[in-house]
């Protein structure tokens, strides 16, 4: 019961999404307004299972052009949708 009692103490100290001393002052988005924002751009949620092999190539394929994620693997979509 103190245990429980003081986890609620401590999580009432710190602020949810506060960051340390130094940290960057960047605004977090919430998931409410990142979906909004997707949804304007035209984005759709679209989950697949790839192979571990596939997705480091795909990893190292995006810091090598230095985009994120998504938009290496739209571009490699798009590549080889378009070659068909």
């Amino acid at each position: 019961m103190a245990k429980s009692d003081a986890k609620k103490l401590m999580g009432k100290m710190t602020a949810p999404g506060a960051t340390g001393f130094g940290g960057a002052d960047t605004a977090i988005v919430d998931k409410r307004e990142q979906r909004k924002r997707d949804q304007a751009l035209g984005l759709v949620p679209f989950a697949v299972k790839l192979n571990g092999d596939l997705v480091q190539q795909l990893h190292a394929l995006a810091k090598e052009r230095g985009l994120d994620l998504n938009e290496t693997v739209a571009a490699v979509l798009a590549a080889g949708l378009a070659a068909k």
